[in-house]
This record gives structure tokens, sequence and C-alpha cells, in this order.
């Protein structure tokens, strides 16, 4: 008899499953098609909500589930992408040399890249800011950090660091390494006194470690996310066209809140998206 329930148990639950009762999401997508296209997309591996490469190897954050709309609207399963990590210094060789296909890595829109990419977007408008620790007091814009001898950091390839040096505080000491994981690291053993980059970015920091780090200051830059392709690459107006309808469909407001909208982050407006902006 307790065989007879066990089994009768064991099958309902198998039912109840199937049935969606415990959370199934319906029918697995189809498996890609093997002589289908592909696409090989460059990504951050270390921004949480905007790219992130997660312990059990998914991916997930804005620039993963815009690359995914794109890839969909150019006719590409989504087994058949490959997100490769794109740090910020690499992304433009990257392109050139045919690594990847395009780059959606928190990718800035700058007349010196657009001497060496193309770009379609902007797709998100974001803000330069500064993370601290938490108990740090004394730090609250870019212009507080020249009034001492303090430690800044930002990844080599990116402009943030640079920019505060150049018009804010050109006391402060730049440190730059290939990452913003190792600047959060550096940041919380001390070595560094605050990291720049993206408010985007940051929040995603500071949520995940809200007892140790803040956000200070307002934003004070505009940074344009695009997605980067080769000089003349001819799939950069479809490239358009997806982003486009990537916001007129509705999708772009699912996408921003469930990605950087899960760390408090203010949600901005849809932007105007442009071939080449």
């Amino acid at each position: 008899m307790r065989r007879f329930r066990a089994l009768s148990v064991a099958l309902t639950m198998l039912a109840l499953t199937g049935c969606g009762v415990f959370g199934s999401s319906g029918p697995a997508e189809d498996p890609p098609p093997p002589n289908g296209p592909k696409l090989t997309i460059g990504i951050k591996f270390d921004q949480p909500g905007v790219g992130l490469r997660t312990a059990s190897g998914a991916f997930e954050g804005l620039d993963v589930e815009v690359a995914r709309y794109i890839a969909r609207e150019l006719g590409v399963h989504p087994g058949n992408i490959t997100f490769v990590e794109a740090r910020s210094g690499d992304r433009e060789a990257m392109l050139e040399q045919g690594k990847v296909d395009m780059i959606a890595a928190s990718y800035s829109i700058t007349d010196a890249r657009k001497q060496k990419v193309d770009f379609a977007g902007p797709y998100f408008v974001a803000g330069q800011s500064l993370l601290v620790r938490k108990a740090n007091s004394d730090i609250t814009g870019p212009e507080s950090l020249d009034y001492s001898d303090w430690k800044l950091c930002s990844v080599t390839g990116s402009t943030p660091a640079q920019r505060v040096k150049d018009s804010y505080a050109r006391s402060v000491t730049l440190e730059q390494f290939s990452s913003y994981s190792e600047c959060l690291s550096a940041l919380e053993r001390g070595d560094l006194d605050a990291l720049t980059t993206d408010d985007v970015i940051l929040a995603g920091y500071a949520a995940q470690q809200p007892d140790r780090f803040k956000l200070v200051g307002k934003p004070f830059s505009t940074e344009r996310y695009g997605v980067g392709v080769r000089k003349g690459d001819e799939r950069l107006s479809k490239i358009t066209a997806a982003l486009r309808k990537m916001i007129s469909d509705g999708s772009w407001n699912r996408i921003v809140s469930g990605s950087v909208g899960k760390s408090g982050y203010k949600i901005p407006e849809p932007p105007q998206v442009v071939e080449n902006p």
C-alpha cells in the first residue's frame, strides 16, 4: 500500500509539473537549426544588471537582452548566439579583427570610437558617477576628489577616470585595471577611494553589496550606449531597425525594468535611435 501511494504521489507531481503548476514556462524552445545563421556578440561579464556571466555560466542583463532581441530580428536562434567577454580596452580591436560580429557592452558612442567602428543606437542613456565605501563621508562628488590625495579607479580603455582628472580633480591619482571587478575588489580592500564609471553599472554593484558601497553625487556626463559593428557592416541598418522596434513594441521597457530596474535605478525615457549617431 505504501508503495502504491508513493507511486501515485509521484505521478501526480509529474502531471502537475507538466501543467505548469510548479513554474514550468511551457514547452522548451525548439533546438537551434545546425545550419542556421550564427552570431558572436561581445558583452561585459562583470556588470550586474548590464552584462553579467553568473556563477552557473548563464548570461543576463540589459546588454544581453538587447543583443538577444537584435539576434531574433536578424533571424538568429538564441541557441546560435555565442557570447564572449569584451573588455573596455579590447572592443574596437575585437570588431576590427573579426573576433565578434557586434558588441553590446555598455559601449558609449564617442567621436573617437566612431572613427574605428560603426554604431547603431543609442539604446540606453546613462551618466557618469562615483562609487565609494559606505563609511566614506568625505567624497560627495567629483569636485571633492581635488581636496585630498584620493585614489580613483576605472578600467583601461574607458574614459571616465581621465574625465574626472581633466575636468574636476587634477590632484586625484588615477588607478586603472583591466576590469571593473578588479576595481571593486581594490575599493573594498581600501587600496582605492572611489570607482568611477556609468551610474547604471555602479548601481548594480551597490545593490549587490549595499552594506559596503554607495553611489555619491549626481551624474556628471551623458553616456549613450550603442551597438558597435565593423566599419561598413551591411547589417547596421537592420540592427538600427531592430532597436527602433524594440522601443516601439514595448520590449525596451520590459528589458530595462527587468534588468537595471532591479537595483532601484531610476528608469530613463527611451532614447531616439539613429543609424551611425
